[in-house]
């Protein structure tokens, strides 16, 4: 592990001379691409610095309380000894994560899809629930959410939702929603009380790029219709809703959230370059899934991740093995279960990285 930090701390301060230079400032692409490469390694090569900080002193008090005959001064390197120890395993702790490969989309938006499964109209209105949840969750860490596209049902629900979640990290925080959702509950029109099971389905895309996915406007069919559904005044007034299917590939994607058609088509394209990009990500997911054991991060949407149990007010993440109030939950107060997901996949992968 501290040979690899060493080889990042070389690469710090070899960019850090880059930065500097004045031919490096004169193209602008190089150098932004450098700055951002400096300003990753940084927090890592701080702590780094700080960890051989910690260090030092360790070995300052040890070489005190072998070699003087100074009771108070022995008893107070004792002291800090203790304390430095506990820090400095917190310290590696963070660098061994450090060290993890980062998700190079970790920074982006989503395009979050939820689409309802087995279970009818029940699963429909859970599908709104869901939606309700994430984008109270968005709201708290103070991200944008705006739906995309819908297709709804006659009941109030959603057959299917697409929604884009703008804020810094949005994929790092939630790309393991994507899987299985399941929910127990007793419909309002079943008078009997019997419990049901329903399903729904979420999928979490990383907001493309042109610099992501290249696709050919050859390769494109682009139609327009009218919006549909309750949407506002200018809702089947004008045909501003955009679809665009992809020929080689077979996805189809639409939006008719804007009532300009430029822009619900600009919506589109990117809807259509994160999936491209989602079918590219599942496959490398899927690779290294089957190295890992508990496949966390697998983004499987055949895999159910958690069940909500509205009668015993429960909701429970099937991979991680923890439980939490259902109707905080829904409200929004997702941290501490997305937090838990997240430091059991680094758990697992720095085990298969042997760091």
């Amino acid at each position: 592990m501290f040979d690899k930090l060493d080889e990042v701390k070389k690469k710090y301060y070899e960019l850090t001379n880059k930065l500097v230079d004045p031919e490096l400032m004169n193209d602008h692409s190089l150098f932004q691409k450098t700055a951002k490469e400096h300003a990753e390694l940084k927090p890592v090569v701080e702590k780094y610095e700080a960890y051989q900080a910690e260090k030092a002193s360790v070995e300052e008090a040890e070489n005190i309380i072998e070699t003087s005959d100074d009771k108070d001064l022995i008893e107070l390197a004792e002291m800090e000894l203790e304390e430095k120890h506990g820090v400095m395993e917190e310290l590696e702790d963070i660098l061994r994560k450090s060290l993890l490969t980062k998700d190079p989309y970790d920074d982006k938006n989503i395009f979050l899809e939820i689409r309802a499964g087995t279970g009818g109209d029940e699963a429909s209105l859970f599908a709104v629930d869901l939606l309700k949840m994430y984008t109270r969750y968005a709201e708290m860490l103070g991200w944008k959410v705006e739906v995309v596209d819908f297709s709804d049902t006659g009941v109030g629900g959603y057959k299917e939702v697409v929604a884009l979640v703008k804020g810094h990290g949005a994929y790092s925080k939630l790309k393991f929603e994507a899987g299985g959702h399941r929910v127990q509950r007793v419909p309002e029109t079943e008078s009997g009380g019997r419990i049901h099971t329903s399903a729904c389905t979420v999928a979490v895309l990383p907001e493309a790029e042109d610099i992501d996915v290249k696709v050919e406007q050859k390769d494109l069919r682009v139609d327009v219709f009218r919006a549909g559904g309750a949407g506002g005044q200018h809702v089947n007034t004008t045909d501003s809703a955009v679809r665009i299917t992809h020929i080689p590939t077979g996805v189809v994607v639409s939006c008719q959230d804007e009532r300009s058609q430029i822009k619900n088509k600009e919506k589109a394209m990117k809807l259509l370059r994160s999936k491209i990009l989602e079918a590219e990500i599942e496959r490398k997911n899927s690779e290294e899934a089957q190295n890992r054991k508990l496949q966390v991060g697998s983004g499987d949407r055949s895999e159910r991740i958690r069940t909500y149990n509205f009668p015993q007010n429960r909701v429970t993440d099937h991979r991680i093995k923890e439980s939490a109030n259902l109707d905080r939950f829904l409200l929004g107060y997702m941290e501490d279960m997305i937090d838990a997901t997240i430091a059991f996949d680094q758990a697992e992968r720095l085990q298969q990285s042997g760091l």
